[in-house]
């Protein structure tokens, strides 16, 4: 294992308000100073948005993990941060991503599938809810290489 290689996953509901494309505008703003802050930082991950809420994984070197994750957490687009995994890992899942996306920026999409993850989540079932976000935010990046692709 590399030794300072890190993962964290967590969920958050969102806190941006307004028309759908407020919403959809503030969604692209995160991606593209994300996705410039990780690739400066080493850091790679993927992003779902989907029910009101974010999922994320994002993996990297451990002090720049935890740069990152402090902004998340007092960024006001954030609300009910929840920590599902944090912690050393072998390999990263998302390394050819500064930050993959998936989901609908629109907010009355809802994804049933999304919804089960986030509710186990914000259920305090940190165990199985971090694997789940983690298998959801992996099978959904492959499904959009794949699409690219085709």
């Amino acid at each position: 294992m590399k030794q300072d290689l890190y993962r964290a996953v967590y969920c958050s509901r969102i806190s941006i308000h307004g028309p759908p494309r407020r919403i959809a505008d503030e969604l692209r703003t995160i991606l593209k100073v994300s996705r410039r802050n990780n690739a400066r930082d080493d850091l790679s991950g993927a992003l779902l948005f989907a029910n009101q809420c974010f999922a994320q994984a994002l993996e990297g070197p451990r002090a720049a993990l935890e740069r990152c994750f402090e902004r998340i957490q007092n960024d006001p687009r954030h609300a009910d941060v929840t920590v599902l995994e944090f912690g050393p890992t072998a390999t990263r899942e998302f390394p050819k991503w500064s930050m993959a996306f998936a989901g609908d920026p629109s907010p009355e999409a809802n994804d049933p599938l999304a919804f089960v993850v986030f509710e186990g989540a914000f259920a305090r079932a940190r165990e199985q809810a971090g694997s789940a976000v983690l298998g959801l935010l992996h099978g959904l990046v492959r499904r959009e290489e794949a699409w690219a692709l085709a």
